[in-house]
């Protein structure tokens, strides 16, 4: 028996190099046009967007779907609310 594939994200966003609060900023623009239950990988080097993005997604009401370190910053997957 295999595993299931990780579902496909509707978009990816490249946002390494980016400082704080560019990421998050960039994140919730990028977010506005989907629509709702639309899956968005971002990734990021900016430490401080392991507070950012979470912080985001309750603020906007959308739905953090995963959150992990990489090793050059963090990898989120967010539903769009």
């Amino acid at each position: 028996m295999t595993g299931q594939q990780p579902e496909k994200p509707d978009l990816t966003l490249d946002l390494r190099g980016l400082k704080c609060p560019l990421p998050a900023l960039r994140a919730r623009k990028a977010l506005i046009p989907l629509g709702s239950g639309a899956l968005v990988e971002i990734e990021t080097t900016d430490p401080l967007a392991g507070l950012d993005i979470p912080h985001m997604c309750n603020e906007d009401g959308h739905t953090l779907v995963s959150s992990e370190r990489t090793e050059t910053g963090h990898r989120f997957r967010v539903r769009r609310g």
